[in-house]
């Protein structure tokens, strides 16, 4: 764990090295058992690696209970802020042709102020997920003829469809769905004849981690309330069953000295 990346969030194999920690710290007499649940508990509801980093801190491990991240960015890493995307200058690329064949603008680009492209018995692909803008408005011009052409946009880009289809159509599905502050606005023009325009909204590469990530610590937040449900549980039986013991042992107790009381008191009438 880094103290450079607090915010990086944790996974469970994270929170799982910070739990071996611990049981190894309560087998050494480190932590007493009120210690150890209290940061277990902590363990298995943190998010981040600041969450996870205090847990550790003061035991032989230090703070590193979980491997160190490397912040900084590399080359096709996923996108950052918005700001930081929309670069200006001309793009690196300005049209696209498929004509039998295929065309594709993908990964780390610069998307210009007007991109067209053509496709004829052939398909194009068109990912902005990682891409950078030129401008915060861009139209992508698509003209489709027997063909087709799909645009991957990524969540918080704003869409707007304004392409008309003759037995054919452009995909209005983003159409309208309000944009992240500071987002990019994306407009799809053009012509489709016996072709179609596809727009889908996909997630990133680390959002889909994140994603999997969240799903991931939801599962494992279950099954430790799973757990402490049957642990409350064996608790409560246990409990019941010491109660019923205390029982019949003071009926036992009582029984037993009335008996005592009676064999005193026949002895007393026996002497007189």
């Amino acid at each position: 764990m880094s103290d450079d990346a607090p915010e990086l969030r944790a996974s469970d194999a994270d929170r799982e090295r910070v739990a071996e920690v611990l049981r190894d710290a309560l087998a050494e007499g480190r932590l007493d058992m009120e210690e150890f649940e209290e940061r277990l508990d902590a363990t298995y509801k943190a998010r981040t690696y600041g969450d996870l980093a205090p847990i550790t801190r003061d035991l032989p491990v230090g703070a590193v209970a979980v491997p160190k991240v490397d912040m900084v960015k590399k080359p096709g890493a996923d996108a950052g802020s918005w700001s930081e995307r929309i670069v200006g200058g001309e793009g690196s690329s300005t049209w696209g042709v498929a004509v039998l064949s295929g065309f594709q603008r993908k990964g780390r680009w610069t998307v210009p102020r007007r991109f067209n492209c053509f496709a004829f018995w052939g398909g194009g692909e068109i990912d902005l997920r990682q891409a950078n803008f030129a401008d915060g408005v861009v139209e992508i011009n698509c003209v489709a003829i027997m063909g087709g052409v799909e645009i991957a946009v990524p969540p918080g880009v704003e869409v707007e469809v304004r392409g008309i289809g003759i037995m054919g159509g452009f995909d209005h599905r983003e159409d309208g769905a309000a944009g992240d502050p500071g987002a990019p606005r994306v407009i799809v023009t053009g012509f489709a004849f016996w072709g179609g325009v596809g727009v889908e909204r996909k997630l990133t590469r680390t959002q889909k981690q994140e994603l999997r990530e969240e799903r991931r610590r939801e599962r494992l937040e279950r099954r430790e309330q799973r757990r402490e449900l049957r642990s409350s549980a064996r608790d409560e039986q246990y409990e019941a069953h010491r109660g019923m013991l205390e029982e019949h042992r003071d009926m036992w107790r009582h029984a037993h000295d009335e008996r005592g009381s009676r064999r005193h008191k026949g002895r007393e009438r026996d002497e007189d």
